[in-house]
């Protein structure tokens, strides 16, 4: 940024749980996205700065304390995110077929953590629970046409599995109605304009609500009239064939709360899921789906749930709020802990995109910049990397370098140029340590 020289001193260490650098850029932004990932050419940048190293393979919490960071540096920040899904917390939610979104992304995004998910897609019928910009990538990618994905750098896994899918209609469904949506018009847009499939949305939901979109703000505004178009506009003859001619189908169901997962009759696997009619109550961001009583059971052999995310404790010195699922701070400042900062979703809980964490992450760099200025942090030297280098040695842990990511890049781009694709990412941490030599 402009402002870069606001401390030409600072040295600024990363420490990664992953091998690999770019966190959800690499792991949570959709393959078919490319343009999304540019930052990383700006990271790269970054982290070739000989004032910046890059600690992948070590887990704060686990290898090494928030405790023993905060000795061996001036300043320390959190910005480890949000890595659990909510929980359904409701009856069959254990059967096989049953998946969080979010191990979905990252079992067709190469997180090593997700690789064997191997999902059943031989049913025709998959329910996505959640109206999220999340939830719409995860339909969008059932039913893209996998050859329109061949050239991106989902991995071969997923892409095997989606070639052999037999999923046709993808449910998305939300407890609230079309004006509480938490997608955006870009995301919509898109699955408005997937190849081979066709939107269904039911008029009657959209009842009287034109009134209600004019009074919403602009960017609100357009995503509700592109949604009302969508749902009661006649396409044009254009359109009209396009849609006759699909083999694919989406949806957006409102007022449904999930209730139950339903068995299949031998109970091996999920084979419904009983949805409770909602109705709202309250006004404006305040809304609440409230049960009617009413039910109603979906047949389908694939349930999503995608109804957020929530941040984990990382370390017992550091205060956790389990209820709002953040780390409690003050504008980036963690209470009661000098020296200590957070940003992004464990500061502010998980809402927002790519850009309101970074615009947030840099609010967080400012705030520690006063403080030293302000002389609230320690003022004499610290040891930094070398003292916990030397921990981690007595350890066993043996920590991947920018350097040795630069490796482990060139290997995935050459693996990937052969079929085409950017790179094929490398899934296994032990196959990455020995291409490493370790």
């Amino acid at each position: 940024r402009k402002d870069k020289g606001k401390h030409s001193r600072a040295h600024v260490d990363i420490y990664e749980k992953q091998l690999v650098p770019f966190g959800l850029v690499r792991f949570g932004v959709a393959p078919d996205h490319p343009e999304v990932k540019n930052v990383i050419n700006t990271f790269t940048q970054t982290a070739r700065s000989d004032r910046c190293a890059f600690y992948g393979n070590v887990e704060v919490g686990r290898d090494v304390t928030v405790q023993e960071l905060r000795d061996a540096y001036h300043a320390v920040v959190l910005s480890y995110g949000a890595e659990d899904h909510q929980a359904l917390d409701i009856p069959g939610e254990e059967l096989p077929g049953v998946f969080s979104a979010r191990a979905f992304v990252g079992w067709y995004n190469g997180l090593p953590e997700n690789r064997e998910l191997a999902p059943d897609l031989s049913c025709d019928t998959a329910v996505i629970l959640g109206q999220g910009n999340v939830a719409l990538d995860v339909a969008r990618i059932l039913l893209t046409p996998p050859d329109h994905l061949e050239k991106t750098d989902i991995t071969e896994a997923a892409l095997g599995a989606l070639r052999q899918s037999r999923v046709k209609t993808v449910w998305i469904v939300g407890r609230r109605g079309p004006l509480q949506v938490a997608f955006t018009i870009k995301e919509l847009r898109e699955m408005i304009q997937l190849p081979g499939t066709r939107p269904m949305l039911d008029p009657a939901d959209f009842l009287g609500l034109q009134d209600r979109i004019k009074e919403a703000a602009r960017p609100r505004k357009r995503l509700m009239e592109l949604l009302l178009r969508t749902a009661t506009e006649k396409p044009g003859v254009e359109e009209a064939a396009r849609r006759a001619s699909a083999s694919r189908a989406w949806g957006l169901r409102f007022f449904r709360s999930p209730q139950q997962v339903l068995p299949s009759p031998d109970g091996r696997r999920v084979a419904g899921i009983r949805l409770a009619v909602t109705r709202l109550e309250g006004i404006g961001e305040a809304t609440r789906a409230v049960p009617t009583g009413d039910v109603e059971d979906l047949p389908c052999g694939l349930v999503l749930s995608s109804i957020g995310y929530k941040s984990r404790p990382i370390d017992p010195s550091v205060p956790f709020d389990p209820k709002l699922g953040v780390v409690p701070n003050m504008e980036g400042r963690v209470v009661d802990v000098p020296g200590l900062y957070c940003s992004g979703w464990v500061k502010r809980g998980p809402t927002g995109v790519i850009t309101t964490t970074m615009t947030d992450s840099f609010l967080t760099g400012q705030i520690l910049l006063q403080d030293l200025k302000a002389g609230h942090l320690p003022s004499g030297p610290r040891p930094g990397s070398a003292f916990i280098k030397a921990l981690l040695d007595s350890r066993g842990v043996w920590p991947v370098s920018f350097s040795d990511w630069e490796k482990l890049d060139a290997e995935e781009v050459s693996r990937g140029q052969a079929s085409g694709k950017p790179r094929e990412k490398l899934l296994d941490p032990q196959e990455m340590l020995r291409l490493l030599g370790h």
